[in-house]
């Protein structure tokens, strides 16, 4: 028995491998299909562009600005040269010194995604002179704090005057100069960093040098306010660039771009996608991991300058500018290199940025226990020299992966790793590893580590980076084929449009590559098995549920990237199978209360429960019973009518007739009927085929998350396979 029990329990395994192998290989051939040749990757194959030519077709003036913002934005960072002396000035520990100025990285995280998501709202050059000021003021009063409370609020508000850099100087930079010299111009403007360590230091430095005394340290954030205010009157003369302009460009092919009208994205929206675009999520996590050795290592090297060594501010200053040294040379070499390697190949422009910073964090594990402080300053140097250079590649890559709309979003999200996991969670860590033991223990501890695991997360995305540009190449494809026929007007525009959606649950992929449209006062049906995937699509549509790929759109105006309160107030609203009322309300206030999310006058809300009641005789009279005592048909009709009051502009319905007595469903077809004479918009899923003849002018059939069939709902009862699907639950033919 036992050994019958055994042999069983080992088939069913084995069947569930097999099934897991040829869904994994179903799923790896699907995505193989997806992939462009190179002469259609944006960037792949073209030409080499030099300097000279990037600047003669976005001007000189963007780069320089953009590379002198850079350098000032690394001035306030080189404080930690002061550390020491703002340490003994006020009087605080190694753990409160790190987490104070490590929270104005986490401010700076804070920040930097609402920038981001209002800089794809407005004009990007219009945020530098208001940010740079802001920026400037908190610097400015952090001269003035006289304790770790105070230094905490101007720290926060420093990081977040700083906020809207990264994301909107990459996003100007991807958007001014031409693919081919991307890499050069962000090397370019990259240089700035490099420059900004090498002179800071010194500045800072030197100034509390030549003041003296306990409280030098203040004035040097007094001079750290200027450059921020100059630069920002100079961004004034500058002009707001086309979005996705040169992308376009490469992908249409010479044709002018047709303008799609889009709902904005919403941050948490553009984040869910991100995240789905497999090459930028590793980037990002392997960014935020390599974090812990870029805040870590650099802090608690100037406490052991200053402990072990002896060396005061203006000493520290130097050792912590030539450790910049290499990186000079080591930035513009990587922009000529990744710039020729996404020419042939950006599968290896991923791979080597990822060795670049495994090596540097191999060499973290070398220097980083050497006493002789020349050795250990030179190992420093390299190690930043390759961390920096490899750096330049992160840009290009988000640049190349993430679809233009989102692109200043997806910019924003590397400061939020790197200073979340690595600034503030790195900072603490680091600070009570010093505490307890010394600052070279908690270099070793978090430096190498950092940089090898980061670095190693960054090369697995090196496989997916010609999938995910081939899927942004393929959304504006679609899109401008879309936006020419509404300007050709050869077609009526659908109230509903899916195209090439897919859609997973983690690593499980359930829809794949479905399409279909709704058109004006259509009723389509939604048909199949079990675990077909109709109720993810109406999610996906509906905004719960954000696709890996794919676009959505609302009569020709594209909604992919709103959030589901958003498609909600334009017209996009579902009614949830068995979970669409508030029990505990009476019906009058449950109708009511599905109009919160919408501003209107209390004579129209009256006079749309009115409207709703008048469709269900069942709930007629009864405004002021509670919704607990309807039946089960009654709770779903008054689901129902809160769906109806809301006037939506295509109406989704989950499950229209299940588990409902015939006469129920008889009533509710009837309401349907009278929804599809009003001109009413509807996609109904339903699992019986007689019910769906009844009321649907095209059917719509699903099996394993692909659609098998769209057409008349009569042909697909004439079509046996299929119908056999519908009425037994199988596969169908």
């Amino acid at each position: 028995m036992t050994d019958g029990y055994t042999e069983d329990a080992a088939a069913l395994a084995a069947a569930v491998l097999d099934e897991e192998a040829k869904r994994q290989a179903e799923q790896a051939e699907r995505e193989a299909g997806v992939v462009l040749p190179d002469d259609l990757l944006p960037g792949v194959g073209d030409e080499p562009m030099s300097l000279r030519e990037a600047f003669a077709v976005g001007g000189k003036g963007m780069a320089i600005l953009l590379l002198l913002l850079n350098l000032v934005d690394e001035l306030p960072r080189t404080i930690r040269v002061l550390a020491p002396d703002i340490q003994r000035s006020l009087g605080i520990s190694d753990t409160v010194l790190f987490g104070v100025l490590g929270f104005g990285g986490v401010a700076l995280v804070l920040g930097t995604v609402p920038m981001a998501a209002l800089a794809d709202r407005i004009r990007r050059v219009a945020l530098i002179p208001i940010m740079s000021g802001f920026w400037a003021v908190a610097t400015f009063l952090s001269g003035f704090v006289v304790n770790p409370f105070q230094l905490f609020w101007a720290t926060a508000a420093t990081g977040l005057g700083q906020a809207y850099r990264i994301p909107v100087s990459n996003s100007l930079i991807t958007d001014t100069y031409p693919i081919q010299a991307r890499s050069r111009i962000f090397a370019f403007e990259g240089v700035g960093r490099p420059i900004g360590q090498l002179l800071g230091p010194l500045l800072v430095g030197g100034i509390a040098v030549s003041i003296g005394g306990d409280d030098a340290w203040r004035y040097a954030f007094f001079v750290l306010a200027v450059p921020p205010v100059l630069l920002g009157l100079a961004a004034l003369r500058l002009r707001e660039p086309e979005r996705g302009r040169f992308e376009q460009d490469a992908v249409l092919s010479g044709e002018d771009a047709l303008d799609v009208d889009e709902l904005e994205p919403s941050m948490s929206t553009a984040f869910a996608r991100l995240r789905k675009i497999r090459t930028f999520y590793a980037l990002a996590t392997g960014i935020g991991v390599v974090g812990f050795a870029l805040i870590v290592v650099p802090g608690q090297f100037n406490l052991l300058l200053d402990r072990k060594y002896g060396l005061d501010a203006l000493e520290r200053g130097i050792v912590e500018s030539l450790i910049w040294l290499g990186s000079l040379v080591s930035i513009p070499i990587a922009g000529r290199v990744f710039g020729r390697k996404f020419r042939e190949d950006p599968d290896s422009v991923v791979r080597i940025m990822g060795t670049l910073i495994m090596a540097a964090g191999l060499l973290y594990l070398v220097v980083l226990p050497v006493k002789t402080l020349g050795l250990l300053i030179l190992g420093l140097a390299l190690a930043q020299a390759l961390i920096s250079a490899a750096l330049v590649a992160a840009p290009m890559i988000i640049a190349a992966v993430s679809p233009y709309r989102i692109r200043t979003q997806a910019f924003a999200l590397l400061p939020v790793f790197i200073f979340l996991m690595g600034g503030f969670f790195g900072g603490l860590l680091g600070g009570q590893i010093s505490d307890v033991y010394s600052n070279r223990t908690a270099m070793l501890i978090l430096g190498p580590p950092g940089a090898l695991l980061g670095g190693w997360l960054i090369r697995r995305g090196a496989r997916h980076i010609r999938r995910d540009i081939s899927l942004s190449v393929e959304e504006l494809l679609e899109e401008q084929e879309e936006a020419r026929k509404i300007v050709a007007g050869d077609d009526e525009v659908p109230a509903l449009q899916v195209r090439n959606l897919d859609f997973s649950y983690g690593p499980v992929q359930v829809l794949f590559d479905v399409s279909f449209d709704v058109a004006p006062g259509e009723v389509v049906a939604l048909l199949g098995t079990n675990g077909a995937g109709k109720s993810t699509l109406l999610r996906a549509i509906s905004g719960l549920g954000i696709p890996d790929r794919g676009v959505v759109r609302l009569n020709g105006r594209t909604i992919t990237y709103a959030e589901a309160e958003t498609r909600f107030r334009v017209g996009i609203v579902q009614l949830r199978g068995g979970a669409g009322i508030f029990p505990g309300l009476s019906i009058g206030d449950n109708l009511r209360a599905s109009l919160l999310g919408i501003e209107l006058e209390p004579d129209e809300i009256e006079r749309r429960v009115g409207v709703a009641v008048e469709r269900f005789p069942a709930l007629q009279g009864r405004l002021n019973e509670n919704a607990e005592s309807l039946s089960g048909g009654q709770q779903q009709m008054l689901a129902l009518a809160m769906t109806l009051i809301q006037e939506p502009e295509v109406l989704l319905i989950d499950e229209l007739s299940l588990g409902l007595a015939p006469v129920i469903v008889q009533e509710l077809l009837g309401v349907v009927e009278q929804l599809k004479a009003d001109g009413q918009a509807m996609v109904i899923v339903e699992q019986s085929l007689n019910v769906a003849l009844a009321f649907a002018d095209r059917a719509v059939f699903m099996e394993k998350g692909q659609v098998r069939f769209s057409g008349p709902a009569q042909e697909l009862a004439e079509r046996g396979d299929l119908a056999r699907a519908v009425f037994l639950g199988g596969e169908g033919g």
